[in-house]
């Protein structure tokens, strides 16, 4: 499991964009965006860095956003977007101790803004009150941040990375660590913004929050959540190393539990599992009767009893008797 992260920890292979960086092909970068589009997807040699091709098409798509898929068309250099981002905003950055064992230290770069409203966010103050928040670092200065603090790995969360995915290939353009390039989600983009992210990302830290998608729009105010992200944990799979990341909440146990991890047991191979039991009553949380409440003991055990019938391979068991 893991085999490409723990290969580039190793020094046996480069991080995916260092490949990309160096990968010339033959494109204009003043074609349209269907001939861009068709330049990327055929890959034959040329002059052209692949990055700088992604870096254009990201640039392009930023004028009338559809990172996401919210796709709210929002022209992000003159207007906010649904997701509350104009220009990228870094909320902090510094060495998580705090992620998964395989992660730590991890390089965390927090973004404000997130294109999820979730009524239970666990770091609401930067993913939904965004306004006068964070500050504004030059791709550069970022890129020289991560090369000089020597960690495992970089990590782009937020909110979420998505609304700032054309920055974040600003940054990598001027980096020159070797170390993973970690992509950590809700995974609701569009398939577009997954191909940019074809031969980008190392490893996606990937959320499953939900099993269906009422939940999704109840708690979260996203539409066709399950078909959208189980999509994208397939492409995830095909391109890069997954941890998968479940949230357990309170009361969500049949409804969510139970069929993502059925489905992660029948549709992916290689991906690995975080089950999560830190859920908290945050932010609106209290307004939901559902989850205005820590989970309980049977919760939990009904989690693990899960993972066990579905033989999910877990990347940090939890268990529910240190609770």
């Amino acid at each position: 499991m893991l085999d490409h992260y723990n290969a580039i920890l190793k020094k046996e292979r480069l991080p995916h964009y260092l490949v990309t960086r160096d990968t010339f092909i033959e494109a204009d970068v003043n074609d349209s965006l269907e001939g861009l589009w068709s330049a990327h997807e055929k890959k034959e040699e040329g002059t052209t860095s692949l990055l700088d091709l992604k870096i254009e098409i990201a640039n392009r798509i930023f004028t009338h956003c559809e990172f996401c898929e919210r796709r709210c068309g929002v022209n992000r250099p003159e207007q906010i977007g649904n997701c509350q981002v104009q220009e990228p905003r870094v909320a902090s950055e510094f060495a998580h101790y705090g992620e998964e064992s395989v992660l730590v230290p991890s390089h965390t770069i927090f973004f404000m803004g997130c294109n999820f409203h979730c009524v239970h966010c666990q770091n609401w103050d930067i993913s939904q009150i965004v306004k006068g928040g964070g500050r504004w670092i030059s791709p550069k200065q970022l890129a020289k941040l991560i090369e000089h603090r020597h960690l495992r790995n970089m990590n782009f969360v937020g909110g979420d990375p998505t609304p700032n995915l054309n920055y974040i290939l600003e940054v990598l353009k001027e980096c020159s660590a070797k170390i993973p390039v970690v992509w950590n989600s809700n995974m609701y983009l569009t398939e577009e913004s997954m191909q940019l992210l074809d031969g980008i990302t190392d490893l996606y830290l990937a959320d499953f929050k939900y099993g269906t998608n009422e939940c999704a729009e109840e708690l979260s105010k996203v539409k066709n959540y399950f078909d959208i992200v189980s999509r994208n944990h397939l492409l995830a799979e095909k391109n890069a190393d997954v941890i998968i990341r479940h949230l357990v909440l309170p009361s969500h146990l049949e409804c969510c539990t139970y069929p993502i991890l059925k489905w992660i047991s029948e549709n992916l191979k290689k991906s690995v599992v975080n089950i999560m039991f830190q859920y908290r009553p945050e932010y609106k949380a209290m307004e939901n009767p559902r989850i205005d409440r820590y989970l309980t003991y049977e919760e939990k055990k009904r989690a693990l009893d899960i993972t066990e019938e579905f033989h999910i391979h877990l990347i940090d068991k939890p268990s529910y008797r240190t609770f």
